[in-house]
């Protein structure tokens, strides 16, 4: 399947000077940048930075970040299930994941992580694919957000919804384990209906008659 990336910019004037919000970026672009020592939630943030640009690299891999001058303050990726995964069952050429959102905390009162995502949805560069995304609540940054579980789950639910992406229900084992955790799905407007029934297949596994 070609996966078409068309590459987008915007700028956000913050205080003295602007927060440029683009992608998706590759490799390259990436090499020359660098993590604001914040972006800790998944890993540390050098190990983090080397991972985005691994998955800039892959065909269908997409990062989308926010930065001010050389400095990655937020990200947003999008790539194919881990193989180890539910979802990755069928070998699916347009089932992508939403895999990780993250924002410096300093940052996170200016819509970010909402213009990130809206951004890769941008030009129907999407319309062709069953994007979806879930949700953990160990995940989830509530220590400093001050949230609680169930208020956090609305947030993240509010951010998604930002493109449309809306709750999906499923037999994973991993989500069932914990209410507020939750499975949440964009179709696009080119999917054929043979994906979305394949995508329904893969949600529900454990059915006893039909």
């Amino acid at each position: 399947m070609e996966h078409r990336k068309t590459y987008i910019r915007h700028t956000l004037p913050h205080e003295n000077h602007e927060i440029v919000l683009e992608g998706p970026v590759t490799p390259s672009h990436l090499r020359t940048l660098r993590m604001h020592p914040e972006l800790d939630a998944f890993r540390k943030p050098e190990d983090q930075h080397l991972a985005l640009i691994e998955i800039a690299g892959l065909p269908e891999g997409r990062i989308i970040l926010a930065r001010e001058n050389d400095v990655i303050i937020g990200y947003v990726t999008f790539h194919y299930p881990d193989e180890m995964e539910r979802w990755s069952q069928g070998n699916m050429p347009d089932l992508i994941e939403l895999g990780a959102i993250e924002v410096s905390n300093e940052y996170r009162s200016l819509k970010i992580g909402s213009r990130m995502i809206s951004t890769a949805f941008e030009d129907g560069q999407m319309e062709k694919y069953i994007v979806f995304t879930t949700e953990y609540y160990w995940h989830w940054d509530l220590k400093s957000s001050g949230l609680s579980v169930w208020d956090y789950r609305k947030m993240m639910e509010r951010l998604m919804q930002t493109v449309d992406m809306v709750w999906y229900a499923t037999d994973d084992p991993e989500i069932c384990s914990h209410p507020a955790n939750c499975l949440m799905v964009r179709i696009g407007k080119e999917v054929p209906i043979e994906s979305e029934e394949q995508f329904d297949r893969i949600r529900f596994q454990q059915r006893f008659m039909y």
